[in-house]
C-alpha cells in the first residue's frame, strides 16, 4: 500500500513539473511575405494593360474608315456586315455557330478561318477565350464582326501554348452564321 502511495505522488508530482512550465508558442512561419510581390505584378500588369490600350487607341485612330465602340469590358469592335433585320443575340445556354480568325494587331495572322474551323459554342457553358465568350452575345446572326482584345481578354500571361505567346493583344474577325436555343440541339 506505501508503494502505491509513493507511485501515486510521484505521478501527481511529475504531472505538476510539467503542467507548471512555461508553454509553448506556436511555431512561426520561416519567411513571412510582405505582399511586395503582388504589389510588383499588379504594378507589372497596369502598365502592360496602359501600353496594349495605347497601342489600341494608335490602331483606332488611325482607321478613320470605321467606327470603333468600346465595350464594357475593356475591348473594342466594328462591324464589317450589321444586320438591323433581326433582334436576337445568343443568350447563356444557346448554341453559337460561328466562324473566325486570330491575328495580331499589326494584321499577322496567327490563326487562319481555315485552321480554326466552323465553331460550335454553347453560350457561357463553355470555356472559350474570354473576349470572344463576351463579345458573340454583342452579335447578331449573319454579323461579321471585328475585335480588338487586349492580352487579359484574349489569352492572357500564359498564351495558348501554341501560336500565341504570353501577353500579346489579339484582333478577331467573328462571322455569327446562326443560333439555335440550346432545347433546340440534337446530342451528337
Amino acid at each position: 500500500m506505501k508503494l502505491l502511495k509513493i507511485i501515486c505522488c510521484l505521478i501527481l508530482g511529475m504531472n505538476l513539473a510539467t503542467c507548471c512550465t512555461k508553454k509553448q508558442e506556436p511555431r512561426r512561419p520561416v519567411s513571412q511575405s510582405s505582399g511586395e510581390f503582388m504589389k510588383e505584378s499588379i504594378e507589372r500588369n497596369k502598365i502592360l494593360n496602359d501600353k496594349e490600350e495605347a497601342l489600341i487607341a494608335t490602331i483606332i485612330q488611325k482607321d478613320t474608315a470605321r467606327d470603333y465602340i468600346p465595350s464594357k469590358k475593356g475591348y473594342w469592335y466594328h462591324y464589317i456586315i450589321k444586320n438591323d433585320s433581326v433582334n436576337v443575340k445568343p443568350t447563356k445556354g444557346d448554341v453559337a455557330y460561328f466562324d473566325y480568325e486570330i491575328k495580331d494587331l499589326k494584321g499577322n495572322i496567327i490563326y487562319s478561318q481555315l485552321e480554326l474551323k466552323p465553331q460550335k459554342y454553347l453560350v457561357d457553358k463553355q470555356n472559350i477565350m474570354l473576349g470572344l465568350r463576351d463579345g458573340i452575345k454583342l452579335m447578331k446572326k449573319g454579323e461579321k464582326v471585328t475585335f480588338l482584345f487586349p492580352s487579359h481578354m484574349g489569352y492572357g500571361y500564359h498564351g495558348d501554348n501554341k501560336k500565341v505567346i504570353n501577353n500579346v493583344p489579339l484582333m478577331c474577325t467573328v462571322t455569327l452564321n446562326d443560333i439555335k436555343p440550346e432545347n433546340e440541339i440534337k446530342i451528337e
